[in-house]
């Protein structure tokens, strides 16, 4: 007991001892039907952090007297699923009562995960219930999610929060015997944002801290705060800043520091499609052409993660981050197309030489399209030297190339081509 969290000892026993969410499990809750039949369809149930989805699933599952088997998609795989789904089916086998499956942080499943789910969801021999921060459109696999009801939870109110806090005070068994005072609950309230959890982790961590007949106020709070940092609120500064500093370190050629930065986003909680999409960025944008395999790399982690899944998949997000920090670094193609959207806006619709036009009609081969155009590969080294921008950006350079190895042979290549037409 004395090492069980306050949010866990605190954590709803009935369906009457459950706060918020009134829209799903008032007298007029979308779920309360199914709670008078004694029945649950497949669900997802989405909502930020620290709003009760699972103390929601297993309340559920009692008050429909049904077997409750619990998985986390960040320790399960393919074969802790199919287990599950096995022992749902046995346990059926000796008594009536149906099962419920709830799986967190679902959206953390890869694609064959998911796809794991459905024979069983569509049997109708296990009940699904998953939980999920993320927006299921984009995180649950369509067949999987058209088999589900979606709910989507909210997060909790301020009298919400007040009524948990005065609740841990006054009936968990290691706080009621402090009897600690709350004179101010702004700093309370306003660091939770809406997360329970949060609030009652903070909530402890100060209470241990204070004599018997304690009290808090937003001083005490800030003070403790500072102390012992906890967890990043997903979707706050925090999940920028690290976001920022992982990429600033590839970006800098630090892997230990962007090591270290995947790290803290992976125990934050941070989904790894969100992680991935920036390393793909970074592949292009800070290495670029100074080493083309980076985007392969990247590329090759974004879909080797989905398809192996969590907790694996942050063996290739560590690949992939330490080599692209450790790659040499160009941003000639970023700051080549910024110049050339630049000059686009500012000149408007140029005219497209003649030579160069699409030519599928005989109106347009009278009219000279593609007249004069010279097929490159009919020539020396693959190259003639034509115009292919408008007259009035005839020289225009875009493309300034770093001083690595790999973009200085493309100059030395292209100087052979053009001459002195481009100031490479």
């Amino acid at each position: 007991m004395s090492n069980t969290p306050l949010a866990e000892r605190l954590r709803p026993k009935t369906l009457t001892d459950y706060i918020g969410q009134d829209h799903l499990i008032g007298p007029q809750g979308a779920l309360q039907s199914f709670i008078d039949n004694k029945y649950l369809p497949s669900i997802i149930l989405w909502g930020p952090p620290g709003v009760g989805k699972t103390s929601l699933a297993r309340l559920l599952a009692d008050a429909v007297g049904y077997n409750f088997i619990e998985l986390s998609a960040i320790h399960s795989g393919v074969k802790d699923v199919r287990e599950a789904i096995l022992k749902s089916e046995k346990q059926s086998l000796f008594d009536a009562k149906p099962s419920l499956l709830f799986i967190d942080e679902i959206h953390r499943f890869s694609k064959s995960q998911q796809d794991s789910l459905l024979a069983a969801v569509e049997k109708g021999s296990v009940s699904l219930i998953g939980a999920t921060t993320e927006n299921p459109s984009f995180e649950v696999i369509s067949p999987l999610l058209s088999r589900c009801q979606v709910y989507t939870l909210k997060g909790f109110t301020k009298e919400n929060l007040v009524t948990l806090i005065n609740r841990a005070l006054e009936k968990d068994l290691k706080l009621s015997g402090k009897k600690i005072e709350v004179k101010e609950y702004e700093k309370l309230l306003q660091f939770a944002n809406g997360d329970a959890r949060k609030m009652l982790n903070t909530l402890e961590l100060i209470a241990e801290s204070l004599p018997i007949n304690g009290s808090i106020d937003n001083a005490e709070v800030e003070k403790r705060i500072k102390e012992s940092p906890m967890r990043f609120d997903k979707g706050g500064e925090e999940h920028y800043n690290l976001a920022s500093a992982l990429i600033k370190s590839i970006r800098g050629s630090d892997p230990n520091a962007a090591v270290y930065y995947l790290a803290r986003l992976i125990e934050s909680g941070e989904s790894p499609r969100f992680i991935v999409r920036r390393l793909i960025i970074s592949a292009s944008e800070d290495i670029g052409l100074a080493n083309p395999n980076a985007l392969l790399m990247a590329v090759n982690a974004s879909q080797a993660v989905d398809f192996i899944g969590w907790p694996e998949g942050r063996i290739i997000l560590s690949q992939c981050v330490v080599y692209l920090a450790s790659s040499p670094k160009s941003n000639c193609s970023y700051m080549a197309i910024n110049k050339a959207q630049q000059v686009a806006k500012e000149h408007g619709n140029l005219s497209i030489p003649m030579s160069v036009r699409n030519a599928p009609t005989k109106l347009m081969k009278d009219m000279g399209y593609g007249e004069a155009y010279k097929y490159s590969h009919d020539f020396p080294q693959n190259f003639i030297e034509q115009e292919f921008l408008p007259d009035e950006i005839k020289n225009a350079n875009f493309v300034q190339f770093s001083d690595n190895a790999a973009e200085q042979k493309m100059k030395q290549h292209l100087q052979s081509l053009w001459k002195n037409k481009y100031e490479w």
